[in-house]
């Protein structure tokens, strides 16, 4: 009876966290395009930028339904996904809570937002470390403190190493760990260039691309 009850308490609770999102989520996303930290805009974005940060991040982004558990490469978070956690939970624990992102990526963001507008908050949200004490949010203010150059102005490999950094930002550092940044860098190019697959959805380090 307790299990039961718990099951059901579980199931009722993540069904109000749907119908609340479902009621902010249009609020919620057109705030957010519309705040002074968003420096990059769709429009300016090359197709290349965009078909290659979608190759590594969320291949399935365009087609899937907010949550991919099957496509080579994509890992267990989407893009969808990352926007949810970003943006409805001021601190995120696996879980519940990873049950709870999901629906909300499935239920009321896939199906009220559309990809672009998904895409260009994650972009300019994205999380590339720390600078001192403050975060490092997005393509814009990534370009700046790793190149001392603007978005626009990155070459092609620059662009890649800060995608390369998005798994593991720490890990994967421009500065703090220059020599794993080069090697995933590496892979990536050897990936979006045709050159080497993903083994399964969660070799997101690209193992057969060395």
């Amino acid at each position: 009876m307790g299990l039961l009850l718990a099951v059901f308490c579980v199931l009722a609770y993540q069904a109000y966290a749907v119908a609340n999102a479902r009621q902010v989520t249009v609020g919620v996303f057109e705030r957010e395009i519309k705040k002074a930290t968003i420096k990059i805009k769709f429009d300016d974005l090359s197709q290349q930028q965009i078909e290659q940060l979608i190759a590594v991040e969320d291949p399935n982004f365009y087609r899937h339904n907010g949550f991919d558990l099957s496509t080579p490469g994509a890992g267990l978070t989407t893009i969808t996904q990352a926007m949810v956690k970003y943006l409805y939970f001021n601190n995120f624990r696996p879980g519940f809570q990873k049950i709870e992102q999901t629906l909300i990526a499935w239920l009321v963001v896939d199906k009220m937002v559309n990809k672009n507008d998904q895409l260009v908050v994650f972009v300019n949200t994205a999380y590339f470390g720390e600078n001192g004490e403050e975060e490092i949010r997005g393509f814009s203010a990534a370009a700046e403190v790793y190149f001392k150059k603007e978005f626009k102005a990155l070459s092609g490999d620059e662009y890649l190493s800060l995608v390369a950094m998005l798994i593991a930002p720490n890990d994967f550092s421009i500065t703090k760990n220059p020599k794993k940044n080069r090697d995933r860098l590496e892979r990536i190019k050897r990936l979006v260039a045709g050159n080497c697959k993903p083994k399964d959805n969660r070799d997101v380090y690209y193992e057969q691309c060395s």
